[in-house]
Parts: structure tokens; C-alpha cells; sequence
């Protein structure tokens, strides 16, 4: 049995940790007799997150911006960008010869970014679209932020 709580404040971590956690740890260790492993991690991001990300990079697909005199289609323009950011962010980027002698970026998976770094990665789009003149529909995706 799995349990997942989603802390947003000190005094709501505190109460959840000692009124709900604690109790369900202490039970299985003293029934089960069973070691457990708490992981604590950031929240990932949304599935709003998710969804803006994809729409974007179609819209700068169908506005036909050319990258290396090119139009992208919206899996390159994704792949750009998350190199893109990860650079304008400090993370860096690692460029290796690939399995068939082909070059390769090793970029970080969107899946497994936090909510934060989403946030991030949405708004380094935003403005890549806003100085290429890249026309953006009027959708309502979700909270984001």
C-alpha cells in the first residue's frame, strides 16, 4: 500500500506528517514487521503544463519559424526548446556521438520536471514565441504556475 500526501505549507506538512503519516508508519512497522522507504520529492508538472507545452511548440510549428534556414516540425521545436532552456537556465547541455555515429543532445525529460521547472520551461517558450511573432490562440490550459 502506497500513500501520497501533497505538502504546500509548513503548518499543513506538520499536521499531515504527524496526524496521518506517522500513525500509518508506526502501524505497518509494528504489524508488518516491514522496513519502508519514504521518498520526498518536488511535485512533478501538471498535466496543464504538459498539455501549453505541446500546444506551443505546434503553434511554432504551424507559423512555419524556421530554425537552420529549416521549418521544425512540433517534436523538433520540443527538443530545441528544452535544449534551449536548459542552457538559458544553467543546466548545460551534453552533445555525444550517437550509436550510428549520428550527434545527439542528451536533454532532460519533460516528464520528470517539476512543477516549477515546467513553470519555467513554459515561459522561456512564451517569450521564444512573442520574439518570433509566433501567433498564440486564446486557450485556457490550466494553472501552470
Amino acid at each position: 500500500m502506497n500513500q501520497t500526501l501533497i505538502l504546500h505549507e509548513p503548518v499543513q506538512a506538520h499536521k499531515a506528517l504527524t496526524a496521518i503519516l506517522w500513525p500509518l508508519i508506526k502501524s505497518w512497522l509494528i504489524c508488518n514487521g516491514s522496513r519502508l522507504v519514504l521518498t520526498v520529492k518536488l511535485e512533478k508538472r501538471t498535466d496543464p503544463q504538459n498539455r501549453q507545452f505541446h500546444a506551443l511548440c505546434g503553434n511554432i510549428a504551424a507559423a512555419k519559424v524556421q530554425w537552420l534556414g529549416k521549418p521544425r516540425t512540433t517534436a523538433q521545436w520540443k527538443v530545441l526548446l528544452v535544449s534551449g532552456h536548459a542552457v538559458a537556465t544553467g543546466e548545460g547541455s551534453e552533445v555525444i556521438a550517437g550509436l550510428e555515429g549520428e550527434f545527439i543532445n542528451l536533454r532532460e525529460s519533460t516528464a520528470l520536471m517539476s512543477k516549477k521547472r515546467g513553470a519555467s520551461l513554459i515561459e522561456y517558450t512564451l517569450a521564444f514565441c512573442a520574439h518570433h511573432s509566433v501567433p498564440l490562440p486564446a486557450v485556457e490550459y490550466g494553472e501552470y504556475a
